[in-house]
């Protein structure tokens, strides 16, 4: 099966390791490689003879600027992948994405998913918890001095690698019309995965609990919990730590 892989970071490019592993014709393709999802430069040659189209591409802020990545390249993609006769579209987004208004990003990934369930393209849509990868990433942001300021908000982080496996399984398989879910195997308050982090690297930062600090400081409850009978991963953090 040909599949065109839009965006090739953290999970793009695993996601086609999967697929080529897999014995699919799997390519991935970017900026890099010569495509602009505003202005729709290099998409049909991107999705020339593709079956499938895996959309893993990402806004490069989480500020305003996001709805309008979204408005845009949606629908560019789908038109494309309508000329190129493409029969299946895959998008990965987020846990919970509609449960927190108050976080322009997450509205941006909501319209996302709502140009997709709109467009001309059967479809499948891969909601994740948080990358392992983006909760380390997560402590500079707030970092201020010698304290690291993070609220309690609840997440259950799952490994990218196990998000890209999830993926590239959706996009083999015939459309979902609809959601699956991927999320790691237990629950963690944001400070105290801080903490966990800054002791496993042995950083003498502290972790200072602020439920007004930072990106996920709008959340709130349990909104980014997925649902009963998702599937969760086999990767515990701390184990996931202690392998990078």
């Amino acid at each position: 099966m040909k599949i065109s892989v839009i965006g090739t970071g953290l999970i793009g490019s695993q996601v086609v390791r999967e697929l080529t592993a897999a014995g699919h014709d799997a390519a991935g393709h970017s900026r890099s490689t010569g495509i602009d999802l505003i202005t729709g430069d290099g998409l049909d040659e991107a999705l020339r003879d593709a079956e499938v189209v895996v959309d893993v591409a990402n806004s490069p802020t989480f500020d305003e600027a996001s709805v309008d990545f979204f408005r845009t390249s949606v629908p560019n993609l789908l038109a494309a992948a309508q000329a190129a006769g493409v029969g299946h579209i895959v998008t990965l987004s987020i846990v919970g994405v509609d449960q927190v208004p108050g976080l322009v990003y997450y509205q941006a990934k909501t319209l996302q998913e709502d140009l997709v369930r709109a467009g001309p393209i059967p479809y499948s849509i891969v909601h994740a918890t948080q990358f392992m990868e983006f909760v380390v990433a997560a402590l500079e942001w707030t970092t201020d001095g010698d304290a690291v300021r993070l609220p309690s908000t609840a997440l259950q982080p799952v490994s990218s690698a196990e998000v890209a496996a999830t993926v590239a399984e959706v996009a083999a398989g015939p459309p979902l019309h609809g959601i699956r879910a991927i999320a790691g195997p237990e629950i963690y308050a944001l400070d105290d995965l801080g903490r966990v982090v800054l002791a496993a690297k042995g950083d003498r930062r502290h972790v200072v609990t602020d439920e007004t600090a930072g990106l996920f400081a709008a959340v709130k409850g349990n909104a980014l919990i997925p649902p009963e009978g998702t599937r969760l991963g086999t990767t515990h953090f701390r184990d996931w730590l202690r392998s990078r």
